[in-house]
């Protein structure tokens, strides 16, 4: 692995551990070069609650590009949705040690946008 992906991963650890701690669910986000992914899991880290991501049909108009970040504020909205019916109200926000500026940003000011907290 790279040096910038390892202490990617080690900030990605230390939040992990310090949401575990507090108990509370988690909004995980994952990037690669052609999708985005969120995911939300329970206090323990155990299960998933919800997830979204650009693979979903009907997220992404066709022939729009799943890289974007028109894209991440759909999966920001479908997340949040998600959540509701699920019964989450509120979660920490684990950015998996991705900076917090671009399509990172825009999903997590999607999901505030359609009620999520954290």
């Amino acid at each position: 692995m790279h040096k910038k992906n390892l202490q990617r991963i080690k900030k990605a650890t230390k939040t992990r551990a310090k949401l575990r701690e507090l108990g509370v669910p988690s909004l995980s986000v994952h990037k690669t070069g052609q999708h985005l992914y969120a995911q939300i899991f329970s206090g323990d880290g155990l299960s998933t609650l919800a997830a979204a991501s650009t693979k979903e049909k009907g997220l992404i108009a066709d022939g729009g590009s799943c890289t974007n970040i028109e894209a991440a504020k759909a999966v920001g909205k479908a997340i949040a949705e998600k959540a509701k019916k699920a019964g989450v109200e509120s979660v920490g926000f684990d950015r998996s040690g991705y900076i917090y500026h671009g399509k990172i940003k825009a999903l997590a000011d999607a999901a505030r946008e359609a009620g999520l907290k954290f």
